[in-house]
């Protein structure tokens, strides 16, 4: 059972008001809010062992390597990775989808290969690989959704063929909430030779990930989602692949020997790191993720679950209210228009009323202009919400109909 009173306390701004009315925060599909302690880790770092990583002899630099690697060694046991080699950190899933995307079809893709996606993707997820396009003629590849915003494995399957280098795919819809088979996605794949990306950013807050077990090539996910701090990211990737591709950025850290005429790259994850890290993130980052170990992502999953039933329920008793994606496997996100109010409109009046939600296309144009709509208002739970403040919604979204 999840203490929800206690956990509540653990994370400041959830006891704000805004507009003089207690904060319900149902946006956590954008970002999550931090608990103390990976504030208070953020500050220690700054405090106490402030100093560049990986280039000093002396106490303070080799404190503050330690504790960024050991970061490393948090997110490589957090999902399941073989080697805290195979952990490279970025600013965020945006970052390390532009990262696979220019050292993997560099390496390996041609003009008319292509890059296999859904139909539901992020922007994230679609643009890196119109830019590689352009660069080296990749095409994207699109496999379609049903009405209930599901994935048609057998087209999916229509859409493999020789010239498909690698499938990008996300585990969780941030607009619908589907939470794609990527498990059955994975071995079609590796069937074929090909290898999978796996888009985490709205599933490691949600779901426990191995990635060992899952067998994917690459997955990619932000702290930010995760309870950590902005601006941290990470891409998993099998050795065999990094090491095969080449250097997304140069600069320092990511070299073993400069000189004008060569420069020999340093080994992974090195290679994939130019620059001063943001190693306060990365432990931080680290901090987020052994407070999520201790609640247990299962009971964080158990207690999701049950609140994305509860206000589906609720939802649902509103006249005239509409879901999007209604997947027989789903997350905690729900999308929803009501009659014919804009969901701007939606959105700032519930705003008004103390209750913050995303309105919009959410990134996810294609999947909006395949729906025939402008975009949607978008409820998404974490494990620091409760029934009360779905309730909440409910009645202010009811109160905002009677204004319409």
């Amino acid at each position: 059972m999840m203490d929800i009173d206690n956990i509540r306390k653990d994370f400041p701004i959830l006891a704000r008001e805004v507009y003089g009315k207690p904060l319900v925060y149902l946006d956590n599909a954008a970002t999550t809010q931090k608990p103390r302690c990976v504030v208070e880790k953020i500050d220690q770092m700054y405090y106490t062992i402030n100093s560049n990583v990986h280039r000093g002899v002396h106490f303070l630099s080799q404190e503050a390597t330690d504790a960024h690697e050991a970061a490393r060694i948090t997110v490589q046991k957090f999902i399941g990775a073989a080697s805290s080699k195979e952990i490279v950190f970025t600013r965020g899933t945006t970052e390390s989808i532009n990262l696979v995307a220019s050292s993997f079809c560099k390496a390996f893709c041609k003009e008319g290969d292509e890059i296999l996606i859904s139909a539901m993707e992020h922007h994230s997820n679609i643009v890196p690989w119109q830019i590689q396009g352009d660069i080296t003629g990749v095409k994207l590849a699109v496999a379609p959704i049903n009405e209930n915003g599901e994935l048609i494995m057998d087209e999916f399957k229509k859409k493999i063929s020789s010239r498909t280098k690698l499938i990008a795919i996300t585990h969780i819809s941030n607009v619908l909430g589907t939470i794609n088979p990527i498990e059955e996605i994975i071995d079609i794949a590796h069937k074929q030779g090909i290898p999978v990306l796996i888009d985490a950013a709205q599933s490691v807050q949600h779901r426990a990930i191995d990635v060992q077990k899952l067998d994917c090539d690459f997955l990619v996910f932000s702290s930010h989602k995760i309870y950590g701090p902005t601006g941290i990211g990470v891409l998993y990737g099998k050795e065999k692949w990094l090491n095969a591709m080449p250097p997304y950025q140069g600069g320092g850290e990511m070299i073993s020997t400069v000189s004008f005429e060569k420069t020999t790259y340093n080994e992974i994850p090195f290679k994939f790191e130019a620059g001063t890290p943001d190693f306060v993130g990365t432990t931080a980052l680290a901090t987020a993720l052994d407070y999520v170990s201790a609640l247990g992502i299962e009971n964080i999953a158990s207690y999701e679950d049950e609140l994305l039933k509860y206000a589906t329920e609720r939802l649902l008793s509103i006249d005239g209210l509409k879901i999007y994606g209604n997947a027989r496997n789903k997350s905690s996100v729900i999308s929803f228009l009501v009659k014919d109010i804009h969901p701007y409109d939606m959105g700032m009046l519930l705003d008004k009323m103390g209750i913050a939600v995303r309105t919009g296309h959410h990134c996810a144009e294609p999947l909006m202009d395949l729906m025939g709509i402008p975009g949607t208002v978008r409820a998404s739970f974490a494990f620091y919400n409760s029934k009360e403040e779905i309730d909440i919604l409910v009645k202010g979204i009811e109160r905002v109909v009677k204004m319409f």
